[in-house]
């Protein structure tokens, strides 16, 4: 049977329509997540802040400069934590939508991708706040100037930690990114071994530009990053490249 103008229209339009359906689930998760935990929203906040508080001087609090900033931002940071509780149902719409599309050993490829890129990323997050975020505060409150109290903005800190989040995040998925690249077939495994040194320097630079301007933040980014690239190449001497499989597979 082949396929005409309108049978692909049709096909196009339901994979539309599905597609529509997945994200609607999607935001409909994540809203009702953001209503249940909206009425601890200040309390959500204060866990947030709770290392940059730790590291202020007794008695020092953070301000709000926008006169909408005390309801929006603690608003932002539960909209952000409802995102996260609802990422893995987000996730599996995403999964539910494009499996069909995919072959086997795609999709034996893809699921465990999906699950260990949400795991580590998570990791990431929890290796910032737990003892990247003391560190720097610290730092930073160490050196304030006589009679100079820091008193920082609860929007300016949402978004520095946002940033930090994702610097962090991304950067423990150094592993998924090495193995999923030697499986693709994308660059062999000796090629990455040599590509060391380039690695070391790259994360010194993104370190540098990512992280506070302190060599203590700075090395606590470059150095995961760098052992982080070891544990992917650990991890893909058990992966086979596609190619080679497609060869043991005819052969």
């Amino acid at each position: 049977m082949t396929d005409t103008p309108e049978t692909n229209v049709e096909t196009f339009m339901s994979h539309l329509i599905e597609l529509r359906d997945r994200l609607l689930r999607s935001i409909i998760a994540v809203v009702v997540l953001t209503l249940l935990l909206v009425p601890w929203a200040k309390e959500i906040y204060a866990v947030l802040a709770k290392p940059l508080l730790a590291a202020l001087p007794q008695g020092a609090t953070m301000i709000a400069t926008d006169v909408t900033g005390t309801f929006l931002v603690p608003l932002k940071v539960t909209l952000m934590a409802a995102f996260l509780v609802a990422l893995p149902y987000v996730l599996y719409q995403a999964w539910a939508f494009v499996a069909p599309g995919l072959y086997q050993h795609e999709k034996r490829l893809a699921l465990p991708v999906i699950v260990s890129s949400f795991v580590f990323f998570l990791v990431g997050m929890a290796f910032a706040y737990f003892l990247v975020f003391p560190v720097a505060f610290g730092f930073f409150a160490s050196y304030a100037p006589a009679g100079v109290q820091m008193m920082t903005d609860i929007d300016k800190y949402l978004s520095f930690v946002l940033a930090m989040f994702i610097a962090f995040g991304a950067t423990f998925e150094t592993p998924v990114v090495v193995v999923v690249l030697v499986r693709l077939g994308v660059v062999s495994l000796e090629k990455l071994r040599s590509a060391r040194s380039y690695v070391i320097v790259g994360a010194f630079v993104l370190a540098a530009i990512f992280t506070p301007p302190d060599v203590v933040s700075q090395l606590l980014l470059a150095i995961p990053l760098c052992l982080l690239y070891e544990v992917g190449l650990l991890l893909a001497r058990f992966v086979t490249p596609r190619g080679r499989e497609a060869e043991q597979t005819t052969g």
